[in-house]
């Protein structure tokens, strides 16, 4: 999916890894940062199983490692959309 979004968007491309386990993300979020997107991950304190987001960011393809609460917020603030909550 995230290879896909890297291939259709390039550099308008933003992908946000959450908590899990495994690499399968690893190589999407690369393909993201070659296309000059933007990469959001979860930060370790806030996730249930950190293997996911700590194999990318040990790949060195995070831009943004966040507690979870934040990323929405930080997503809309990179979008220009303000929160009329």
């Amino acid at each position: 999916m995230f290879c896909s979004v890297a291939l259709h968007y390039g550099s308008s491309s933003l992908g946000v890894l959450l908590t899990g386990m495994g690499e399968d993300g690893t190589q999407g979020m690369l393909a993201i940062i070659q296309a000059g997107g933007i990469t959001v991950f979860q930060d370790e304190t806030s996730c249930a199983v950190f293997g996911m987001p700590k194999a990318a960011i040990d790949l060195g393809v995070a831009h943004y490692v966040l507690e979870v609460e934040k990323i929405g917020d930080f997503i809309r603030t990179i979008a220009g959309i303000a929160d009329h909550s």
